[in-house]
């Protein structure tokens, strides 16, 4: 997959879970202080992109990112990962 695309589908977890439009969510946001992340809107950001790229995700590995170009290489290299695995 695509790392645009890749960036695309983590932003639009992110607006989803945050309820913000999508165009507001540049790629070096930090996800507490500039988007106003709680604890639990970060345990819902994970779930929510397990579900929408299908993958498992180490939770506490996730939860130590802290923007969304730090989510969109984890999620990457999960996929990648995936990928080179079949």
């Amino acid at each position: 997959m695509e790392r645009n695309e890749v960036e695309l589908r983590v932003k639009k977890v992110i607006a989803e879970v945050l309820e913000m439009d999508q165009s507001k969510i540049q790629p070096e946001a930090n996800f507490i202080f500039d988007l106003g992340a709680d604890s639990m809107q970060s345990l819902m950001l994970v779930a929510g992109l397990e579900e929408e790229f299908n993958i498992r995700m180490d939770e506490d590995k996730a939860l130590e990112i802290q923007s969304v170009l730090g989510a969109v290489d984890y999620v990457g290299s999960i996929l990648a990962e995936k990928e080179h695995a079949k």
